[in-house]
């Protein structure tokens, strides 16, 4: 088993530069700082990568949960409807700052919190979607973290050719009612073209879609599926990872979780390193920054990872190449 980070050019290094010792000392003595979560998805315990990383990240940082940090959270089950009004309950609250996931998320406490400070994760491009003016200069009171859509999917469907050298048709599925996923969507549709890769496009809007897109696959079978991740898809992974095993086809995730499951591979944005980075951000806040003030950062540290089990499965032989460029091989 091998294992190695990816690394990308990054701007915003500049949040780094946070000295923790001069962080507890500018804490207001005695404050309870109130941070709110909110997303689309099912509420995520103590144990998830997510929350476990971006709490302890706070608590490196002297914002420790139970001490001087209480976490306010709201999850919306995929019902993308209730988030507005998540939002302003978390206002009511008189959170310090809502941590969002995902793009509806983002929106949601943009126009319903107006006047909270907002960080973003796994919103997709905020600048394409409007949530901010741009990357360096964000504006309002929102920043957060970003990603760089286009070149992950067109590394996502490199990998897919590496595995698949005969790969001429892939299925696209996402959530089609979300339009950072779209955006996402598009990218990867953009960077199939120029692989000379055909796309079987399949949007979903709710639980039931995926049934339509499981007979769409079924009738017209595409050599692999690449699977775009939110909070309906998420929800609905093992579905997919199931109907991908009963049939045989290859997969590809945005993260590792899914490879677990049973999905075939997964490449993306290292998962802890993002919840590090949403912390710094939200303690930069907490200590008096402006959201305004603060770039969007890009992620720094992706993961590849294989699920080796799953390939035997399906009968592929994966080149040792490919395998040696995975951070973990899941046997």
């Amino acid at each position: 088993m091998k294992r190695r980070e990816f690394i990308t050019l990054l701007g915003g290094a500049a949040a780094t530069s946070l000295v923790r010792p001069l962080a507890v000392r500018a804490q207001q003595a005695g404050k309870i700082y109130r941070v709110g979560l909110l997303g689309g998805a099912t509420a995520i315990g103590p144990a998830d990568e997510r929350r476990r990383t971006f709490v302890d990240g706070l608590a490196a940082r002297g914002f420790v949960e139970g001490r001087n940090l209480m976490l306010e959270q709201r999850w919306a089950d995929a019902r993308a409807e209730r988030l507005a009004g998540m939002a302003a309950e978390l206002k009511r609250a008189n959170v310090d700052v809502i941590v969002t996931f995902g793009y509806p998320a983002a929106l949601a406490a943009k126009m319903s919190a107006a006047d909270i400070p907002i960080v973003v994760t796994g919103a997709g491009d905020p600048v394409a979607t409007g949530l901010v003016e741009g990357l360096a200069r964000p504006g309002g009171n929102l920043t957060g973290v970003t990603e760089i859509s286009t070149e992950l999917s067109a590394k996502r469907l490199e990998i897919l050719k590496d595995a698949l050298p005969n790969l001429g048709r892939v299925a696209m599925l996402w959530n089609a009612a979300d339009l950072g996923m779209t955006l996402r969507f598009h990218a990867a549709e953009g960077a199939a073209q120029v692989l000379g890769i055909k796309v079987q496009a399949l949007g979903v809007r709710e639980p039931e879609d995926f049934d339509d897109a499981f007979a769409a696959m079924t009738r017209d079978r595409p050599d692999a599926i690449l699977m775009v991740s939110d909070a309906l898809t998420n929800l609905n992974r093992k579905r997919v990872v199931e109907f991908a095993m009963t049939h045989r086809l290859p997969t590809i995730f945005e993260n590792s979780v899914l490879v677990r499951d049973g999905g075939l591979m997964s490449y993306g944005p290292k998962q802890s390193a993002l919840g590090d980075r949403a912390a710094e951000l939200v303690a930069r806040i907490l200590l008096g920054s402006r959201p305004a003030d603060l770039p969007l950062e890009l992620p720094m540290r992706f993961e590849f990872f294989i699920n080796l089990k799953t390939a035997k499965s399906l009968g592929l032989v994966l080149p040792p190449t490919l395998l040696a460029r995975a951070d973990e091989v899941i046997e």
